[in-house]
């Protein structure tokens, strides 16, 4: 085996040093401090091919005494957590001493959490991705238990996007007409493109639509042993079609035409886990209620819904929302709708606990304003706040509705003016 590893860690090497021209991630400040000034394995997971072999080699270009290992090349067949010892002498061969080691695709490995645990007990910081949510399994955070930091990356941001594509901007162009103009087209753009890199790169739907088949048979149907495979892509499509819809287990079960509900809730644990979609819950102070009620999905990236999915409509709205979804869920975890008598897209809790309500729509008109207003309103009063914040496609302007301040910005400018987003 160690023969095998040598020959896959010298290509590698090579690979790495060709590689060049490398976009700054938004995440990349937090991964360095997490990097340099803490102990604790880092952990960056994220769905497959949104950049973390990419930020690895933003990380190793800021240290020295590096070692670095993928392990997702089929030359390893037959690698197990027992040969971790035969790949730290590889990897001193081909690098030298190191105390910085970086592993890419590490979940691939079975029991792996009991190296990294030793490598870490022994004083070397290890850095390690994976494509699935489980990468932190509960075997995993036993044995390092307040132990590593995890960071989840995602396609590129709206900011990312521009940087791809060589745009620079400052903040007096919110405000001059022909650099506005520039940068909502920019911003158009990406809501169709979406920001998976290797697809801006190459702009091959193929590799869209190649990507998305691989997530679904390699991470989900066949490590899974999911053995109703039209069913599962069915509901997959139905998923894609109506992103941000309200939907419950029992609908969609009975859409798909499955005899359980419990199925179709396992098969959302499965695409949750590799990242593909993210349910959203309704906020309720009782959590039964909230996995009782209906919830949300939207997609990981934009790309699946323009090329892969099926609607007779545009959707714009729709899409609108997802990036307004994603970009929140960058910045916390803690994002929930609300529903009463009206409905409001977003309520935010923040890592300090602070509140905030987030409406979503392509275009406030005379026919949708009083709907929107009324949604947000009822949510601003239901948790005490005084200012909400309702987002379209490229309006500005403020409206005082029911006592309440509510500012009206386009998403775009909302995104260039929250980094994380």
């Amino acid at each position: 085996m160690k023969a095998k590893i040598l020959q896959v860690a010298w290509q590698q090497k090579e690979r790495l040093l060709v590689q060049g021209g490398l976009i700054a991630r938004d995440l990349l400040p937090e991964a360095k401090a997490a990097l340099t000034n803490d102990n604790r394995v880092l952990a960056l997971s994220g769905m497959r091919r949104t950049g973390k072999s990419t930020l690895l080699q933003q990380l190793m270009s800021e240290v020295d005494n590096v070692a670095y290992f993928n392990f997702e090349d089929e030359k390893l067949l037959g690698f197990s957590v027992e040969h971790f010892g035969e790949l730290e002498e590889a990897l001193i061969e081909v690098y030298g001493p190191a105390h910085y080691w970086f592993f890419d695709e590490i979940q691939n490995v079975g029991n792996f959490e009991v190296a990294v645990r030793r490598m870490q007990d022994s004083g070397k910081k290890m850095v390690i991705t994976g494509s699935n949510s489980s990468l932190l399994s509960m075997e995993f955070g036993s044995k390092l238990t307040g132990r590593y930091k995890q960071l989840e990356l995602f396609p590129f941001s709206f900011s990312e996007y521009l940087r791809f594509q060589n745009v620079s901007f400052e903040e007096k162009d919110f405000y001059l007409p022909e650099a506005k103009v520039m940068l909502k087209t920019w911003f158009t753009r990406w809501l169709e493109q979406g920001g998976l890199p290797e697809y801006l790169k190459y702009n091959d739907e193929q590799y869209v639509k190649t990507l998305f088949d691989n997530i679904l048979y390699r991470d989900i149907i066949v490590r899974f042993g999911i053995r109703r495979h039209r069913e599962f892509r069915e509901l997959v499509q139905l998923l894609v079609g109506n992103l941000s819809l309200p939907v419950t287990f029992t609908s969609l079960q009975k859409s798909i035409g499955l005899s359980n509900a419990d199925t179709v809730k396992e098969y959302m644990g499965y695409l949750s886990n590799a990242y593909m979609f993210y349910e959203m819950y309704q906020y309720h102070d009782s959590l039964k209620m909230q996995l009782r009620s209906p919830r949300k999905v939207y997609l990981n990236d934009v790309a699946f819904h323009n090329l892969v999915g099926f609607s007779a409509t545009p959707n714009q709205g729709r899409k609108l929302e997802n990036a307004v979804f994603l970009a929140l869920r960058r910045g916390t975890s803690e994002v929930y709708s609300f529903s009463g008598k009206g409905e409001c897209d977003f309520i935010v809790f923040d890592k300090s606990r602070r509140v905030s309500a987030l409406q979503v729509c392509y275009q406030l008109t005379p026919e949708n304003q009083t709907r929107e207003l009324n949604g947000i309103s009822e949510a601003m009063l239901a948790f005490n706040l005084k200012d909400g914040l309702i987002l379209t496609m490229d309006q500005e302007f403020e409206i005082q509705h029911n006592g309440k301040n509510i500012p009206v910005l386009p998403v775009w400018k909302w995104m260039l003016t929250n980094t994380k987003n």
